[in-house]
């Protein structure tokens, strides 16, 4: 009993022990906010002040000062965000997590982030260099010569940045361009959407195609063409013993801790759900006599978040002019993209064009390492692909060597693993990638730049001039009362016998599906909001009858109307009016589809039960509701068994998810489409679809309808990468919150039906919301999902997610009544 005893109290005192080195470890990783650090490198001391919404503010008294201690303070509070972001765009990720990784590694090298981002850099003015280094300085000061434990990520992986940083290249001014392309990679593109009408071509003619890619609301398809017989005439497709040997090759497994990357890697270029909202009504329009400005840009869920709010101060000094702005600073990159200067405010929603065209390459017969040029008729033309030699580090396994071949267009996507690859026969074509982000004129950081130091509308339209990608929906207003809206960013103009427009891939050897130039800063859309208000929400945002093309992949207008209807039924407007917007929950594309699900017959034992729920339902997505529940599990059964019975389950599986096909699905329902349905029409897949419903949400729910509820199986969960995959660390890092809401709600929550273990999670959505008064820009209001910290093991690393869910909000002041912590940097 002695020995017993002894036991019990050794393994109580090494519990005891643990508990106090894990505490001692939190209390070290969590960053030095009082007192006085040193910074080498500073011109002049540099305050760093918290407020009591916990926004940071660093006061310097030189531009470069101010840029380098956000830098720094991106280091202390979300270091992990930036050691994964960096591997990420540099395709250095398999160095850590192995071969699983290698897919995303070789897809980032291929694309060529870090090259066209060094091209940018030395294109960018000496201004925009100085930021950036500035900036790096910052973040590799911190690395350098830390005295702060590093957050857990890098202790459970055993990842010491010390060494890179100290040599000055842990973070380089390239790193900060490239993150911007990276955001313009996330948002700005359509080479998925391509890929997919590609797949779907090789089992559906064209008229189907568009049956299951509709055009906008009354417009015709963008490409005149017939693909399906262009790509049979062109024998695009991998033959049969092709598609059967790619089966069979082997391909990297993918563990747990790489999954997250891996279904990020594998939806790039979907550009369905990747939305935001933002409005602004004039004077006119509100209470106070001066514009008020919303916005909520739709982003993925991440923990820590996207955004770090932060306040950059400086006056002039001699060859640098100084900056006072406030808002959400991307860690990575030092400036604020998305806030207000004393005088002016701004917000950004996804525009969306039509900025990227993959093209078919023909390879030479006689030598595959040339392709095909334009020529005269009857004539052939050929030239050797630009190769470059790229080496990849593999965790516990030799380096890959991976050669990356460009054409005139671009990079060649196809010599990468996925899509690409997989649809094409790569015997007879390469896939190449033109994308208007990679091109060496791109001066985004210059336009940023320009927007911090904004003191006007006319100030913020003309810093935009030189933005470039991914194109945006800004929304502006300032003090003197002016609102506006212009699209800013780069589009690619096509020729007008161009027959495809870029909606699916095009022959690369034919002149005709070249771009010829792009579209003029004062040609793209403007509003200057004579009716006393603006809204986008990712809609078409031009007239029928503008003369350009920008894309045909615009998001169903249901956001947008339900914003406009909002704004009109209230005849002056203020905070309370726009935070009951940002929380609106009512799904107008659910009550479209509602009534083929109210008269769909069931013998199944819980359909009358299930279908009384809906009496009363209105199209409020509500958490705590059972009817959007029952909507939502129908819709799905219904897509699933209705298009995926057409498309072939595994092609369906491999493009539905984070595409709906909801707009296809209104038109086969509406029409009765017997093609899609089947010989017994639409109302038998119906009945079939509740049926599986019901089996499906009783298995999760119960049996009992009236328990039922939507918010338990769809809270918004904010992912870390890459713990949120490792069962027992996922609670720890990854932030949940039950909420309302669909795809086409004002409060949005996009699920991605794909995700086996939570489909209907919300996994995109509001990244932030904001509400500026231009009336007195110190009751300016925010939150986000997450908090401050980047750390787990803090008490701000989740600490908004509550307030973001009630949709509830913290004060954004440049002269706020109270500090948290006031730390000096001086050099």
């Amino acid at each position: 009993m002695r020995w017993l005893t002894r036991f019990f109290f050794l393994l109580l005192l090494l519990i005891l022990l643990g508990a106090v080195a894990l505490s001692i470890y939190a209390w070290r990783s969590q960053p030095q906010t009082d007192g006085d650090l040193s910074l080498p490198g500073l011109r002049g001391a540099v305050q760093v002040q918290r407020d009591g919404s916990d926004v940071a503010h660093i006061l310097a008294t030189d531009p470069r000062d101010a840029w380098m201690a956000m830098g720094y303070v991106h280091a202390q509070e979300r270091g992990w965000q930036l050691e994964f972001n960096r591997r990420l765009m540099r395709g250095r990720l398999s160095e850590v997590f192995g071969r699983s990784t290698l897919e995303t590694d070789l897809l980032m090298r291929t694309l060529g982030i870090r090259q066209a981002a060094q091209a940018q850099l030395a294109g960018m003015s000496e201004e925009g260099r100085a930021a950036l280094k500035a900036y790096s300085d910052g973040v590799n000061a911190f690395f350098a010569g830390r005295q702060q434990a590093l957050s857990p990520e890098f202790q459970i992986l055993r990842i010491d940045p010390r060494d890179e940083a100290a040599a000055g290249r842990y973070w380089e001014p390239e790193d900060s361009a490239g993150w911007a392309l990276m955001m313009a990679l996330d948002l700005g593109g359509n080479w998925g959407n391509e890929l997919a009408r590609l797949s779907a071509l090789q089992v559906l003619d064209t008229p189907s195609l568009w049956q299951l890619f509709p055009p906008y609301p009354g417009e015709a398809p963008a490409a005149s063409a017939d693909l399906a017989e262009l790509y049979r005439a062109m024998r695009v497709f991998p033959s049969a013993e092709g598609r059967q040997s790619r089966a069979t090759e082997s391909s990297p497994g993918v563990d747990a801790l790489a999954q997250g990357v891996i279904e990020w890697t594998r939806s790039l270029g979907e550009v369905e759900g990747k939305g935001s909202n933002n409005w602004v009504v004039s004077g006119a329009r509100s209470a106070s006599g001066k514009p008020l400005l919303a916005n909520d840009p739709h982003l993925g869920l991440s923990a820590p978040a996207i955004w770090y709010f932060a306040r950059l101060q400086s006056p002039d000094v001699p060859g640098l002019k100084g900056m006072d702005v406030i808002g959400a600073t991307l860690p990575g990159t030092p400036f604020v993209v998305l806030g207000r200067t004393p005088d002016v405010a701004w917000g950004f929603t996804n525009t969306g064009p039509d900025v990227q065209d993959l093209y078919l390459e023909q390879l030479d017969p006689s030598d595959p390492t040339r392709y095909r040029l334009p020529a005269p008729a009857g004539q052939e033309a050929w030239a050797r692909f630009d190769e470059r030699v790229e080496t990849i580090r593999v965790k516990g396994e030799p380096d890959v060597v991976h050669t990356v071949r460009s054409s005139r267009h671009g990079p060649v996507l196809s010599d990468a693993p996925g899509r690409a690859r997989d649809l094409i026969d790569t015997g007879r074509f390469a896939l190449s990638l033109r994308w208007t982000a990679l091109e060496a004129d791109n001066r985004n950081v210059e336009a940023t730049l320009a927007s911090n130091r904004a003191r006007s509308v006319d100030d913020l339209l003309e810093a935009y001039r030189h933005f470039h990608a991914p194109m945006q929906n800004a929304v502006m207003a300032d003090r003197s009362g002016r609102i506006l809206f212009k699209a800013v960013g780069k589009v690619p103009l096509r020729s007008p016998d161009n027959r495809i427009r870029g909606v699916a891939p095009s022959p690369g050897w034919d002149a005709r599906y070249d771009w010829t130039g792009y579209l003029p800063y004062e040609d793209t859309p403007q509003d200057d909001g004579a009716k006393g208000w603006i809204a986008t929400a990712n809609q078409r945002i031009h007239a029928a009858d503008y003369p350009h093309f920008l894309t045909q992949d615009w998001a169903a207008p249901y956001r947008q109307e339900r914003i406009e209807v909002l704004l009109a039924q209230t005849e002056k407007h203020d905070a309370a009016s726009f935070r009951a917007m940002h929380g609106d929950l009512h799904s107008e594309a659910t009550l479209r589809l509602l009534p083929h699900l109210s008269k769909t017959a069931s013998s199944h034992p819980l359909a009358a039960a299930a279908l009384a729920s809906l009496k009363d339902f209105t199209g409020g997505m509500s958490a705590d509701a059972a009817a959007p529940l029952v909507y939502s599990v129908w819709i799905d059964e219904f897509t699933r068994g209705v298009v995926g019975q057409r498309l072939g389950v595994e092609r369906f599986e491999k493009l539905y998810g984070k595409r709906l096909f909801r707009n296809a699905v209104e038109g086969i329902l509406e029409r009765d489409d017997h093609d899609w349905c089947g010989p017994q029409g639409c109302a038998a897949a119906s009945t079939a679809a509740l049926d599986r419903a019901l089996d499906r949400i009783s298995a999760q729910q119960g049996r009992d309808v009236s328990r039922w509820r939507w918010g338990t199986a769809h809270p918004a969960i904010s992912v870390h990468r890459p713990f949120s995959n490792v069962g027992a660390l996922a609670p720890m890092f990854e932030v949940r919150k039950e909420t309302g809401g669909d795809p086409f709600t004002v409060n949005v929550g996009q699920y991605h039906l794909d995700k086996a273990d939570a489909p209907f999670a919300n996994r995109h959505a509001a990244s932030l919301r904001a509400i500026y008064d231009l009336a007195e820009p110190e009751n300016s209001l925010f939150i986000y999902q997450t908090g401050q910290s980047g750390n787990a093991l803090s008490s701000r690393y989740r600490d908004m997610s509550d307030a973001w869910a009630a949709v509830e909000y913290r004060p954004l002041q440049m002269a706020p009544t109270q500090w948290r912590s006031r730390l000096e940097l001086k050099p």
